[in-house]
């Protein structure tokens, strides 16, 4: 009967062991992208990225205690409403301890202001790129790892300028991505001498904007600057303007480097169509991204995967640091990527938690570079500017 009864407790304490490991709950993070709308075909490898930092984390024992990392993927479809319908879900339902993206500006201004920041939520967008951003009123809980448009509007219009562009005119959606890009644009390629023929804001969805490039067109210049989606409006726009001649080149700024609009348009159509994009410095930790990426299916030539992958890895770094506590989150941030420590490179997940346990200070060396947030969250960055090749969009040059 002893023996019985001895048995029988072990069984319950070898039962109540099992319950209580099982208990242990696992750690989420939100990844809200434009899965529909007018990035939808940039985003699948946006999130791909992203989740690669995920297992990588998975792969070499866990966050914090053991439990699971868990990228939670929502739908902010590019705009406003959804980035805040889906943040919402990711906070008050999900319970996600920090958030990766959304992936468009205007989703990003809504989703922060209206539920991330009074949720005491920590958000870093891969794309969201509008100078907005920069003065959001956000207890300096939102940041981003990829560079402010005002960088690359200026870049492009530098480098336009130095290849000897005169005279363009300039077709922007009207949105926070859209106004910023173009603003900072104009204002550096008039800076530099450049001459702006038009200057026009266009609203999304329309089914013709012929009219639109008629009086783009009518101020002379050659080249259209086209800021906008290269899956959604910017098409319709390109398209158009090929199919009537309205211009003779054509510039896309980093939403328009999407391959629908090889796809869609062919290559033989656009000799003389250039996008800018923003482009990670060559280093080690980018050689590691590359072939980690490249292992599980990845294109490591897509856009913003590098940005995407270090917002998550990093926010698992910080995540660690601040012991879960998600209030200490964006205060760990900081910590993890400032240029003081010991180096980890993507992927070195084992060895920065050992270190990070052991109180010792590290400093992430992100694919898309040295993440040293500054005091609005912002980070610079460098860009290239693409053209379309037998093998899809080929550096034509860096830009600075």
């Amino acid at each position: 009967m002893k023996l019985k009864m001895l048995a029988i407790a072990g069984g319950l304490l070898a039962a109540t062991a099992l319950s209580t490991a099982g208990a242990k709950a696992d750690v989420k993070i939100g990844l809200l992208g434009g899965v529909s709308g007018p990035i939808a075909a940039m985003a699948p490898a946006m999130i791909d990225a992203a989740q690669l930092a995920i297992s990588q984390v998975n792969d070499q024992g866990g966050i914090l205690d053991g439990e699971t990392l868990v990228g939670v993927v929502g739908d902010s479809a590019c705009n406003p409403q959804g980035g805040t319908d889906a943040a919402t879900k990711a906070v008050n339902i999900e319970g996600v301890t920090a958030i990766v993206g959304p992936h468009c500006s205007g989703a990003v201004l809504a989703a922060a202001g209206s539920v991330t920041v009074p949720a005491g939520v920590t958000m870093v967008t891969p794309s969201g790129t509008s100078p907005e951003i920069t003065g959001l009123d956000d207890n300096g809980m939102v940041f981003r790892t990829v560079p402010s448009d005002d960088y690359q509007g200026r870049a492009l219009a530098r480098t336009l300028r130095e290849q000897g562009y005169e005279k363009v005119a300039v077709a922007y959606i009207n949105n926070d991505y859209g106004t910023g890009l173009a603003n900072a644009f104009k204002g550096e390629f008039e800076a530099q001498g450049g001459q702006i023929a038009g200057f026009a804001a266009h609203e999304d969805g329309k089914a013709s904007y012929r009219s639109n490039l008629a009086d783009l067109s009518s101020g002379g210049a050659d080249t259209l600057v086209i800021f906008d989606y290269g899956d959604g409006t910017g098409l319709t726009i390109l398209r158009q303007a090929l199919e009537n001649g309205f211009f003779e080149r054509f510039v896309g700024g980093d939403g328009m480097k999407s391959d629908a609009v090889i796809n869609e348009l062919g290559t033989e159509n656009l000799a003389d169509y250039f996008a800018s994009s923003p482009v990670g410095e060559a280093s080690n930790a980018l050689d590691t991204f590359n072939a980690a990426f490249t292992a599980v299916g990845g294109d490591p030539d897509a856009i913003f995967v590098t940005t995407s992958y270090d917002a998550a890895f990093m926010l698992a770094l910080a995540i660690e640091k601040a012991g879960g506590d998600k209030a200490k989150v964006a205060e760990s941030l900081r910590e993890i990527s400032n240029g003081e420590g010991e180096a980890i490179l993507p992927g070195e997940w084992a060895k920065a938690k050992k270190l990070i346990d052991e109180g010792k200070a590290i400093d992430y060396k992100g694919a898309a570079g040295d993440h040293n947030f500054d005091v609005n969250g912002d980070v610079p960055g460098t860009f290239a500017l693409f053209e379309v090749g037998a093998e899809g969009y080929e550096v034509v040059t860096n830009m600075k």
